[in-house]
């Protein structure tokens, strides 16, 4: 299994993956303490959660849960399930997803498109 790079888990954490990335984390959450609230992970999930931006936290969260799939067959294959779909919900974010955010200021005449097969006219 490839391992869950800390660059995933701090986005799922910090909520920057919008609703979808909340229900991974919230799902992540689930399998981690499915079987036992002190399991493998629990701890370095709990203090990700803390503090979702830092690197060393998801580093320390990744290698516990490469660990607990090393250990525990079935963590390992529901944890990949969740993987796979953790990256395509983030791939598709960076394959053609769109973030759009305006801030500060007043703004006119402001369009968000993606995928546009014709013509646009925007008068």
């Amino acid at each position: 299994m490839e391992p869950v790079a800390a660059e995933l888990l701090m986005a799922l954490a910090s909520g920057t993956a919008g609703a979808a990335g909340q229900s991974l984390w919230e799902r992540l959450r689930a399998l981690v303490r499915r079987q036992d609230a002190e399991a493998v992970g629990a701890g370095e999930l709990a203090a990700l959660d803390e503090d979702s931006g830092d690197d060393a936290r998801a580093r320390e969260l990744a290698a516990a849960l490469a660990l607990r799939a090393g250990q525990d067959p079935a963590f390992a294959r529901a944890l990949e399930l969740w993987h796979r779909e953790a990256e395509r919900v983030q791939g598709g974010e960076r394959d053609g997803g769109t973030h759009q955010e305006i801030s500060g200021g007043t703004q006119h005449n402001v369009v968000f498109t993606r995928d546009v097969h014709g013509p646009v006219n925007l008068s």
